[in-house]
């Protein structure tokens, strides 16, 4: 086995409404900053042990779809590195 830290990116699909991103973009505009659009994510990263890098990208996708994702509203990615 290898240890293997998996980064699961979660984030809203585009067209649901994201009050967190809302707020923050606002803030920064009246900061003076230019901005098209923002939007919120949350990062899960997992260390684990498995036999390959494609092993542990299908245990963290299944915690994605099990867990740490809603697929009915939310994108996610998976990345994984070994450690």
């Amino acid at each position: 086995m290898t240890p293997y830290t998996a980064t699961v990116e979660v984030r809203l699909k585009h067209g649901v409404l994201d009050p967190e991103a809302e707020t923050t973009g606002r803030a920064l505009e009246r900061l003076g900053f230019e901005l098209d659009d923002l939007r919120a994510a949350d990062l899960f990263e997992v260390d684990l042990d498995a036999e390959s890098a494609d092993a542990a990208a299908e245990r963290a996708d299944e915690m994605a779809e099990r867990l740490l994702a809603n697929p009915t509203i939310h994108d996610y990615e998976v990345t994984v590195e070994e450690r």
